[in-house]
């Protein structure tokens, strides 16, 4: 059975910083591209970052470039949503995102497998 647990939202002030965390199990975590997707009150989920199975492509929301570091570690089944310089627009709940894939899609309907969210809520 594939799970996808993320980790480490919360409440934080505008300019602060927040490391997510998503640990995989049940998948053969280095043969999957990886991503963080976000949902605020009211709009579509949208694509944050994506990082492939070997870390070498990734790519980024315009909105978060620069402030947002999205890694993985294979040997431990992670990936990682560093976040800093957080802005009240980043405020959604962030999903964590598998797909069986060579690349980074930003394409939602191509994810396989999806974690439960977690909410990050930066106040001004």
């Amino acid at each position: 059975q594939v799970q996808l647990v993320e980790s480490g939202g919360g409440l934080v002030q505008a300019g602060g910083s927040l490391r997510l965390s998503c640990a995989a199990s049940g998948v053969t975590f280095s043969t999957y591209a990886m991503a963080w997707f976000r949902q605020a009150p009211g709009k579509e989920r949208e694509f944050v970052a994506g990082i492939n199975w070997s870390g070498l492509s990734i790519s980024y929301t315009d909105s978060v470039k620069g402030r947002f570091t999205i890694s993985r570690h294979n040997a431990k089944n992670v990936v990682y949503l560093q976040m800093s310089g957080l802005k009240p627009e980043d405020t959604a709940v962030y999903y964590c995102a598998a797909e069986r894939g060579l690349g980074v899609t930003y394409n939602i309907v191509e994810y396989d497998y999806w974690g439960q969210g977690t909410q990050v809520t930066v106040s001004s």
